[in-house]
């Protein structure tokens, strides 16, 4: 297999191909086929004058080992970015970029369809230090540039939403943010770098909650956020003073899962897309919201910027309430109730609006989100219509 002159795969390569060997050269670990898991704090140095100047790759755990040097690196070759840094959480891969790049004074911009999780660390933390919150609607695309104010310094974006699965017009919302001097930040968790690449479309930060497809067992957390090499700098120097570092053990489990998670996305894709076209003919369905349907409003953006979709969608019953919503879930013996998702089973969650200040629909009846796991498409489908059956019946 061609390599370059380090040993490591090329950007011309198959996906598959990098997935299964970005981010660690054997041959500088004896031969051995994973890199080691190396559990660190302290770091010696040789002499007083390297420890002064710290004149050594690896100073002390926080900052870095071959451990997470190995994610970062596989990231990176996915992202096409100058640098990663690795973090405890998908919402600590929201927290820290966002805390580093706003001050008390600043104004940002979020999406209204932002992940909760989000908007709460927002209205809260961020309002608290002083930092003007703002949220906009998902399709606002070059209108972003009316919303801007001289103090904007972010622009936070998340396409699809996850809940109810908006596209934003990236580009568009890109260069208006860059002619007035304010970085966009996008969490990409739903399509992976795989099936979007957030710093080819001009994004400056690109955020994943590696919880989901790059660990893929619903048994780990960890997140990673992305920079191009204007913000790559001082994300990383933020990164250090926060002090917010994943454990090896677990980036371990996520580089691990990175190998197959093309191959498991492949499976997610095509089992989703088979559920979400066969719901669309469903009694007790109104709506079901995957922008890879010809039916979504936003399919056609969704054919210009994106590669392929994931296992997540959310389907709108025909009418009813909480009631009906409950019933649906109470009714499951595949899907589990819980959340997440990336993982190899089935869940589904209620889906709740309340939130929302201008993203609020209107919507037929209660929203349920569906992530599809590994399992037998048929299997599933005889599932959801006991969800469905029980509903009507409600």
């Amino acid at each position: 297999m061609a390599k370059d002159r380090d040993g490591q795969v090329t950007s011309s390569m198959g996906i598959n191909t990098r997935l299964a060997h970005s981010g660690n050269n054997p041959h500088d670990y004896f031969g051995f086929v994973n890199p080691p898991v190396v559990h660190a704090s302290t770091v010696l140095y040789p002499d007083a004058a390297s420890m002064a100047a710290r004149s050594q790759k690896y100073t002390y755990g926080t900052r870095g080992t071959p451990t997470t040097d190995a994610l970062a690196d596989a990231i990176d070759a996915l992202e096409g970015s100058a640098g990663t840094i690795v973090v405890p959480s998908g919402l600590a891969a929201v927290t820290v970029p966002l805390l580093a790049f706003v001050s008390a004074g600043d104004h940002l911009l979020i999406v209204d369809s932002v992940y909760h999780p989000t908007r709460n660390f927002a209205d809260t933390m961020l309002k608290r230090l002083g930092v003007e919150v703002e949220y906009y609607a998902p399709h606002v695309g070059a209108g972003i540039a009316a919303l801007i104010k001289p103090n904007t310094k972010v622009v936070f974006t998340e396409s699809p939403a996850s809940n109810t699965f908006e596209l934003q017009d990236i580009p568009a919302i890109v260069k208006a943010a860059h002619a007035a001097g304010a970085i966009v930040m996008m969490d990409n968790t739903w399509a992976t770098p795989l099936y979007f690449r957030p710093l080819d479309h001009g994004v400056d930060i690109s955020i994943h909650a590696a919880t989901k497809y790059p660990a893929g067992h619903s048994d780990v957390l960890l997140g990673t956020v992305s920079a191009n090499e204007s913000c790559w700098k001082h994300l990383y120097e933020s990164f250090c003073t926060l002090g917010c570092c994943a454990g090896p053990d677990d980036v371990y489990q996520v580089l691990r899962g990175l190998r197959t998670m093309g191959v498991r996305l492949e499976r997610h894709q095509r089992s989703a897309l088979a559920i979400a076209s066969w719901l669309e003919g469903q009694k007790g369905v109104a709506r079901v919201l995957h922008p890879a349907l010809p039916s979504h409003p936003d399919h056609g953006l969704w054919k210009r910027d994106f590669s392929g979709s994931s296992g997540i969608f959310s389907i709108v019953l025909a009418g009813g309430g909480q009631k009906q919503q409950h019933a649906f879930l109470d009714a499951l013996q595949i899907f589990g109730l819980g959340y997440s998702w990336g993982g190899y089973e089935s869940l589904a969650v209620p889906v709740w609006l309340a939130d929302r200040v201008v993203a609020k629909g209107p919507y037929e009846g209660p929203l349920i989100r569906l992530q599809i796991g590994l399992e037998d498409v048929e299997d599933l489908k005889a599932d959801i219509l006991r969800g469905l059956t029980a509903a009507a019946s409600a």
